[in-house]
């Protein structure tokens, strides 16, 4: 219970062990949950740290490390892949980077890896090794959605070259942000003050304008007459080069041989992580964060779906697991049972 309210409940260290100490030992915040009681000389002060608590969950993760092997084996994968990495940094001032691979259709999580870096193809070699230590069918890939790692381009090159990358369009937008800064910067030269902000502010919205023609064009012909029209403006040349030579690359997802694959990595899936990952502080070191990525790996894929939708953001398979869409439901059995907790 302790776990589940380390990471069901978003909770950090410190918190869950104050929650047990109050509820077991009737101290600290009991005495404002139920001022009704008088409290007792009888029962002993709980002294719970919060070191206890990184242990046992540090224990849960050594439980899921032994489990990798052949974890997801028999279970269908689509072929529709897209990953992302999460920076975390350790105690000491040191950074290491949890890369994932997530299934686009059924959002079924493989084991993570923890890397010094993510521009070394071995790094991503590492995961896709670990992915098939679980039960991935490599050869059954056909896309995967990214960003744009060299690391990872390398190894797809070298390692799997019959995979299709589709570029991150969210990650496209954040690289395109510095040549717009450009444009705007060379076209208002010259000009000062009011005028300059003015002329700014409306030259920057007519360029997005043009980026968005390309970036969410329809197809692939749509997106190509877009672009022509931006590399004709005076000052959308640069802009057109850098997504004419990631054209192919951006709509993947259109092609209905690749439909599943999504336009955008899963940087989202790391919220949830990231609330109990604290940056990497609650695990000082490279194996301990490896073996909480293990664990909340396992929690995600356990985990069914919020039913109700957010105002912005919506779930594809509402009060399902990962597992269950993927054709394998746990019944009732939960992630707890599977880190045999």
């Amino acid at each position: 219970m302790t776990l589940d309210l380390y990471l069901h409940g978003r909770s950090s260290l410190r918190r869950v062990a104050e929650f047990w100490r109050a509820l077991i030992g009737h101290q600290a915040r009991w005495q404002q949950w139920f001022v009704w009681d008088e409290g007792g000389t009888d029962r002993a002060p709980c002294r719970l740290a919060a070191s206890t608590v990184q242990r046992w969950h540090d224990r849960a993760g050594q439980v899921a490390r032994r489990g990798v092997k052949g974890q997801l084996a028999g279970i269908a994968s689509s072929g529709r892949m897209a990953t992302d990495g999460l920076w975390a940094r350790l105690r000491g001032g040191s950074q290491r980077v949890v890369l994932a691979l997530r299934d686009s259709v059924s959002g079924l999580l493989w084991p993570p890896v923890v890397a010094l870096e993510e521009e070394s193809a071995a790094a991503w070699q590492a995961m896709f090794s670990r992915a098939q230590e679980a039960g991935l069918e490599i050869q059954a890939l056909l896309g995967l959605t990214s960003d744009g790692a060299q690391g990872l381009l390398a190894f797809l090159r070298e390692g799997l070259p019959w995979v299709n990358q589709q570029r991150c369009q969210w990650h496209m937008w954040r690289s395109l942000a510095g040549d717009l800064a450009r444009a705007v910067a060379q076209g208002t030269k010259g000009l000062a003050g009011q005028a300059k902000k003015q002329a700014a502010e409306s030259l920057r919205q007519e360029l997005t304008a043009f980026l968005h023609g390309v970036m969410d064009a329809s197809g692939y012909e749509q997106a190509e007459q877009a672009l022509a029209a931006l590399r004709a403006h005076a000052f959308g040349a640069g802009l057109g080069r850098k997504l004419n030579e990631q054209l192919d690359r951006l709509f993947v997802y259109r092609s209905d041989a690749y439909r599943g694959v999504c336009r955008v990595s899963p940087e989202w899936m790391w919220r949830d992580f990231r609330m109990r990952l604290s940056h990497g502080r609650n695990h000082g070191s490279d194996q301990r964060l490896e073996r909480a990525a293990l664990v909340w790996q396992i929690y995600h894929n356990f985990t069914p779906a919020q039913r109700r939708s957010e105002h912005k953001r919506h779930y594809r398979h509402p009060g399902q697991s990962a597992l269950e869409v993927a054709g394998a439901p746990p019944g009732q059995l939960s992630y707890l049972d599977a880190l045999g907790v």
